[in-house]
């Protein structure tokens, strides 16, 4: 490969991860929408549904972001009613957030978001755990 093929745009990790990501969140749209989320609240309740209550450094840390980027999508899920925020009873200094009932009711209904996800891909079970395994490297490392 010559040094001008190492700059070339399409030969960049890069470049392919950002347009992948753009690509698969653009699937996941309508599929969360008659859910009423956005593909971040979506990763926010996939994370309280797997452990609520947690802080808010806690959900951060398990969603690779900062707390300033996701305080306001916990407050609009909050304006939602589907979770709750408050100071953990032990240590006021902890932001709590807690699934409310509806919170806990539409995991139901996304039950089925992995299926359609995996209609719109193309994608069988065992090529999209293949794929997400080979990202992992990539998804744990941050600035």
């Amino acid at each position: 490969m010559s040094a001008d093929d190492l700059l070339a745009l399409e030969n960049q990790v890069c470049f392919a991860l950002v347009t992948a990501a753009r690509n698969v969140v653009s699937i996941y749209r309508p599929v969360l929408e008659p859910l009423g989320l956005t593909h971040p609240q979506y990763l926010v309740m996939l994370a309280l549904w797997e452990r609520s209550p947690r802080s808010l450094g806690e959900l951060a840390a398990e969603l690779a972001m900062d707390p300033a980027t996701l305080s306001p999508l916990v407050k609009r899920l909050e304006a939602q009613g589907r979770v709750s925020r408050g100071r953990r009873a032990g240590d006021e200094r902890v932001l709590e957030i807690t699934l409310t009932d509806a919170g806990r009711e539409l995991r139901a209904q996304a039950l089925d978001v992995p299926q359609q996800v995996m209609a719109a891909t193309g994608m069988t079970p065992d090529a999209l755990a293949a794929l997400r395994d080979g990202l992992a490297p990539f998804a744990g490392r941050r600035g």
